[in-house]
């Protein structure tokens, strides 16, 4: 079976309930983040280099230009959400926020948002107007950067917040009808794979609506890059990164949507390790592992089985 028939992925999820294929469309919205202009902190998390995944020069153009550009690059879509991913996409003044969000919605075909950030930094405004959009009938997904439930691994990273902080913004989110999609690292420093899964335990415990996972990968700018050219820092190995993540999504209930189960940067930036580059590698890889082992769901009796969408 493909990957699709074992995981419930987010673009079968959206094809089930609107007919047809719905993709995401990626913007920057020109954020910045607190955690890099001294609000608390500087330098940003030791693994971040927003560059390795973003466009920075699409953020001097319009979010309707933007959209208009992404959705040329996809022939196989006519709906869309528009998904603000660079750094962090909350943080503004909510008047701000509202301008830009209504100007994506009101662009043709947008169904909804996504809204990349940290916990951190989702005032009750901002829950608001996300929660005033669910009530108009939009897919609304807060996609919260946690990255590990480990509160030592946290402070390792330079994250600026603790567990409890997502804790808490995850249920007053969920509480008023947001989705919330949680971000997880597998690779992260002096982390193992038990703490990988005691992290999953306590993201399933609190209750999420969705997860991406990501490799740790070394990015040219980033803190943890100078580390790993001295040699005191390894990104996980193919192997490694497969058997972790294909056990996550094994213990993870199949009412849970994965937006991404593994990640992807790019030369010159990317360093390491170099199966990042390839975005199809580890899904393939992890699709070789759950048709042997089992679907999503299979380790906690919950598990996803695969029906073919209506089309409209």
């Amino acid at each position: 079976m493909q990957l699709h028939e074992l995981v419930n992925t987010i673009g079968q999820d959206l094809q089930r309930r609107y007919g047809e294929k719905v993709h995401k469309l990626t913007l920057h919205g020109g954020f910045s983040c607190p955690n890099r202009d001294g609000t608390i902190g500087r330098g940003g998390c030791t693994f971040c280099n927003v560059a390795s995944f973003a466009d920075e020069e699409t953020q001097v153009k319009s979010i309707v230009d933007q959209l208009t550009d992404r959705a040329g690059e996809i022939a196989r879509a006519k709906k869309y959400l528009a998904y603000f991913q660079a750094y962090t996409s909350t943080y503004a003044e909510v008047q701000v926020l509202k301008n830009m969000y209504e100007e994506a919605l009101k662009a043709a075909d947008i169904v909804g948002l996504c809204v990349g950030t940290r916990p951190d930094c989702v005032p009750d405004s901002v829950l608001e107007l996300l929660s005033g959009y669910v009530e108009q009938g939009y897919e609304i997904w807060l996609e919260l950067g946690l990255q590990t439930a480990n509160n030592d691994t946290l402070k390792r990273i330079n994250r600026g917040h603790d567990f409890e902080v997502y804790e808490a913004i995850t249920k007053r989110a969920r509480a008023l009808g947001i989705k919330v999609c949680t971000h997880l690292i597998v690779g992260l420093p002096k982390e193992t794979k038990q703490d990988n899964l005691e992290t999953l335990d306590k993201v399933l415990k609190v209750g999420t609506d969705g997860i991406k996972l990501h490799g740790l990968h070394i990015v040219e700018g980033s803190t943890m890059a100078k580390a790993w050219k001295a040699g005191r820092l390894e990104a996980p190995s193919l192997e490694e990164y497969v058997d972790i993540a294909s056990e996550v999504i094994r213990r993870t209930p199949a009412d849970v949507v994965y937006h991404r189960v593994s990640s992807a940067a790019r030369r010159p930036t990317l360093l390491s390790p170099l199966w990042c580059e390839n975005r199809w590698l580890a899904m393939t890889e992890i699709g070789r592992a759950l048709n042997k082992e089992g679907a999503q769901g299979a380790l906690v009796g919950q598990p996803f089985e695969y029906t073919l969408p209506i089309l409209k």
